[in-house]
């Protein structure tokens, strides 16, 4: 079974979505925070052409982008009010071209912990209703200590 998903913070979702709004690179993809719980965040962002590489599929550093932003908000949901989150590594595997009219990136929260949580996220592409599998992730994140004015 999936990792505990019990917020320490009660007020996560505004400090979630307060964290996303000052997200620069998901403002400029165009990417919006969807669906959010505890240990679960999805992340969507609708097809554009200069969002693509030379094939016409949703460019790899996009889908990395967004799962990455996925798993790392599912992690910060169950973090403590005071901690801020950052990615330390992930492994993302491509399976399909990221081909469709959105992307949507899901990531959950496998293990929790008071310094490092294990995420795993997957990325799937939509067009004419079906979803496709494009993405898969695994990814540590650290609890760090919340800078002053965050």
């Amino acid at each position: 079974s999936i990792g505990e998903r019990v917020p320490r913070d009660p007020d996560f979702e505004k400090r979630v979505r307060a964290s996303f709004d000052r997200q620069g690179a998901m403002r400029l993809i165009g990417a919006r925070l969807c669906r959010l719980g505890p240990g679960f965040c999805s992340v969507e962002v609708s097809y554009r052409d200069d969002l693509t590489q030379q094939h016409g599929y949703i460019h790899a550093g996009i889908v990395s982008a967004i799962v990455d932003t996925a798993g790392g908000y599912a992690g910060f949901s169950l973090f403590p009010a005071d901690a801020e989150v950052l990615t330390v590594e992930y492994k993302l595997n491509l399976v399909a071209p990221a081909i469709g009219e959105r992307l949507i990136a899901e990531g959950e929260v496998v293990k929790p912990g008071r310094t490092l949580a294990i995420t795993r996220g997957e990325v799937y592409a939509e067009l004419e209703g079906r979803r496709t599998l494009c993405a898969v992730m695994q990814q540590t994140l650290i609890v760090m200590a919340a800078k002053p004015n965050r």
